[in-house]
């Protein structure tokens, strides 16, 4: 017979995989708008980035200037350490700064990621029209990793709505809206780090054997 701690352990493991559905259910219509919002800022981004390609060529420079690219291309003899390195960075360099200043200003992760939306579409313009078809297996990581933020930017959202109006999550006073936001947005920041698992793994396992490979064998062909 089951046992009334094993009944327990497993209503306990399954409110930890349904609650994050729970609260993206309970905040349907910002997290459709914050979805519009911010792949619609990629798409303007990216449109931009076409209309003033030096605007994408700028922002490769950039990227070459401060070493980045060079570190990525150390990292390219292994798969994995490559995955966990995109990981680290996705993590680090957006996912932190949506969550840590939210937690000081209210909202203020929303605001920034909308900026960085918009650069991620004009970075994507760089690569120019002749590479389109080879890096559409890239598109499919741009989607789960702006998805993934997308979550963070719910959670920046609902963490700031209840501090500010603590009664909307029956809290009595800013400090219990505080906590409450704060429980709340954990837990969306379980699915979004696993949305950048997967982002990171699919983005190195396509770079390295598909896209890589493609671009190689285009560049020898105008040669």
């Amino acid at each position: 017979m089951t046992t009334h701690l094993e009944t327990r352990t497993a209503k306990s493991r399954a409110y930890f995989f349904v609650r994050p559905f729970q609260i993206i259910r309970e905040n349907r219509r910002p997290f459709l708008l914050l979805n519009v919002l911010l792949f619609g800022l990629v798409v303007a981004g990216f449109i931009v980035g076409m209309l003033l390609p030096d605007l994408g060529t700028a922002q490769v420079s950039g990227m070459e200037d401060d070493g980045t690219l060079e570190k990525v291309m150390s990292l390219l003899s292994n798969v994995w350490i490559f995955a966990l390195g995109i990981l680290i960075n996705n993590a680090v360099q957006v996912g932190a700064v949506i969550v840590f200043p939210s937690l000081v200003v209210p909202f203020a992760g929303i605001a920034y990621f909308g900026y960085k939306a918009a650069e991620i579409g004009v970075t994507l313009s760089a690569n120019g029209s002749e590479n389109w078809v080879v890096m559409l297996p890239h598109l499919v990581t741009v989607l789960i990793e702006i998805e993934a933020y997308v979550l963070l930017t719910l959670g920046a959202y609902v963490f700031g709505r209840s501090w500010i109006f603590p009664r909307t999550v029956g809290a009595p006073n800013r400090r219990r809206g505080y906590l409450r936001g704060l429980q709340q947005f954990a837990w969306l920041i379980l699915p979004a780090f696993v949305l950048l698992v997967i982002g990171a793994l699919y983005e190195a396992i396509t770079l390295i054997y598909v896209i890589l490979p493609q671009l190689a064998e285009l560049a020898a062909l105008a040669r």
